[in-house]
């Protein structure tokens, strides 16, 4: 991913006996002058750190005290995240002679001192805490921390701590380290921190981060980390073991039959990334995501409105903590392909600029990616995009060489299959027993192939995990545009003398609910109602709910059938009492 934010510790990181490495002030102004914003994130007060650094320009923002003050030297603007210390506070400190360094909102001491502060907070029960700094201790306002000033101040600056490598050496770091997306301690600091950290810096001293910053900025791009602190989670093992993957901002390929589940893999993964704090535009041809919008800062885009123009686009996306759907499911076909095709490159020009989103979703990628000129669509090297197909072997063979993890639920077609295989090239070989298991997955089940890092080198296969936010395949489609004529209910016995049909979930419903008796009796018992909800529209869950209810009325015939069925869609598909007129 994109580094857009270095955020420095400042004592015993990046300066030694007060004093700033010059190499780091060197290394400062080449990442701010390739567009790498730089923030120091320090203990110190600011009156502190302009006598010991003197220009405080150098920076383009300064969390100071702990988190709890931010100050921007070019503006000269400074904020305070926190209530200031308290004078009574301050007069039982001098009180019990306890030496300490007053800030705005903090009091530094002697570690050594700990006890009796501690004991001062009780006695005058102040909502106080402890930070220890090597052998310094600070006095606190509750929930304040590195991590929560360098929070706030890469909100200040629009900037995402999805692309912020930070980096510190001890105690009070390990909340800056865990809010950026990569934390790097230093060698030479607490190994405690180290064990903790994302990545651990070799060196001896300040001096060592010069380099590194100088490197971070040249090449633009975060590192990737030793070990993963952030995970997606798609479900459980056969030995009931998590299986997740590491976020590492890798190209993603979810494949397999029509209706067989890749919508909801590639869903469930949109979701934890979006709680994770990553901006996801998804391009969604038939309206499969539009649950995703009861997550925070999730907007859907287009639907029954026009779609959105790319400047809408880039207007929804200029903040790091937002997410899109733009759902084109109203679109004619053709109308979608010619529009994918010109969102694409402004999608790409947007990631290389500012690195958002973080990770572009496509489905239905076969109809918009093939063809001499679809691998250009996509601008492969930043990484981070996922894409979903049914038919992986009309994909560009670059994007399928660019892919890095690989996730099928059932795949029956044979040379789909043996595209995907092509996919893992050199993987070690599962014989073909092992890839026609792959073939008779059930619905709820996927495997990750061995081109996945986390698979092991083997096919993996797991219970795919559940969904915060409901998955409603074609959810608006199937309320009010028809299906074809073959594939409507037809309300008749015995498929003679129709009463109806049904080409609408609303229409069926409707339908449904003036149904006599006995033909009701009679298709419930047959399974039709659920039979079709499962073929035409695809949507296993409600098909599920809906079997249930015909077995138990195959038990013994029940009032409550007709209710309970269409209670079922509507609560699944959100029906409105008025019928639209249909062009």
């Amino acid at each position: 991913m994109k580094l857009s934010a270095i955020a420095l510790d400042y004592d015993g990181t990046i300066a030694h006996a007060n004093t700033l490495d010059p190499g780091v002030r060197e290394a400062i102004g080449v990442a701010r002058a390739r567009g790498v914003v730089v923030l120091l994130v320090t203990g110190r007060s600011l009156a502190e750190l302009q006598r010991v650094v003197g220009e405080l320009h150098l920076v383009d923002a300064i969390v100071a005290e702990n988190g709890a003050v931010i100050h921007f030297p070019a503006s000269g603007r400074t904020s305070m995240l926190a209530h200031p210390i308290q004078e009574p506070f301050v007069a039982e400190l001098r009180r019990r002679g306890i030496p300490h360094e007053p800030g705005q909102c903090l009091l530094d001491a002697d570690a050594g001192e700990a006890p009796r502060l501690l004991e001062a907070i009780r006695a005058l029960e102040q909502p106080l805490v402890l930070a220890f700094n090597r052998g310094r201790v600070m006095v606190l306002p509750q929930g304040i921390s590195k991590g929560t000033g360098l929070g706030a101040a890469l909100a200040m600056l629009r900037l995402s701590p999805r692309n912020t490598l930070a980096i510190g050496d001890a105690e009070n770091d390990y909340e800056l380290l865990r809010l950026a997306e990569i934390g790097v301690a230093v060698e030479w600091g607490s190994g405690a921190l180290r064990a903790s950290a994302d990545l651990v810096l070799a060196g001896a001293g300040p001096s060592a981060v010069a380099g590194f910053v100088r490197d971070l900025a040249e090449r633009g791009r975060l590192p990737h980390p030793t070990r993963a602190r952030r995970r997606l989670m798609l479900g459980f093992t056969d030995a009931g073991r998590e299986f997740s993957l590491a976020v590492r901002g890798r190209n993603v390929l979810v494949a397999g039959d029509s209706k067989s589940g890749k919508s909801w893999v590639a869903g469930l993964l949109c979701e934890q990334l979006i709680l994770h704090g990553y901006s996801v535009c998804v391009i969604d041809p038939e309206g499969d995501y539009v649950s995703l919008e009861a997550l925070p800062g999730v907007t859907v885009l287009g639907g029954e409105d026009p779609p959105p123009t790319p400047r809408e686009i880039l207007g929804a996306l200029r903040y790091p903590d937002r997410s899109v759907v733009v759902d084109l499911s109203h679109l004619p076909h053709d109308e979608k392909a010619l529009y994918i095709r010109a969102l694409l490159p402004v999608l790409n020009v947007l990631r290389r600029r500012t690195g958002l989103p973080h990770r572009v979703v496509l489905d239905e990628a076969h109809y918009f990616l093939h063809g001499s000129d679809g691998a250009a669509s996509l601008d492969l090297e930043p990484h981070g995009y996922t894409v979903v197909t049914y038919c992986a072997s009309q994909l560009p063979k670059s994007i399928l060489a660019a892919t890095e993890v690989v996730l099928v639920t059932c795949e029956s077609n044979p040379a789909e299959l043996k595209a995907l295989q092509d996919v893992c090239g050199q993987c070690p070989d599962e014989g073909d027993a092992g890839w026609a298991m792959v073939a008779h997955l059930k619905v709820g089940q996927a495997v990750a192939l061995p081109i996945t890092e986390e698979s092991g080198g083997t096919l993996r296969l797991f219970t795919i995990g559940q969904r915060l936010t409901p998955h409603v395949r074609h959810r608006q489609k199937y309320v009010d545009v028809p299906v074809s004529a073959e594939r409507a209910f037809v309300f008749a016995p015995d498929g003679q003398g129709d009463l109806a049909r049904a080409r609408t979930l609303r229409q069926f419903v409707r339908a449904l609910e003036a149904l006599p008796a006995p033909l009701l009796d009679a298709f419930a018992r047959r399974g039709d109602f659920s039979r079709w909800v499962r073929d035409v529209f695809g949507d296993h869950a409600l098909a599920r709910e809906l079997r249930l209810v015909e077995e138990r009325h195959r038990a013994s015939r029940r009032l409550e059938t007709r209710t309970e069925t269409a209670d079922a869609i509507r609560a699944r598909y959100d029906l409105l009492d008025e019928e639209p007129v249909l062009a």
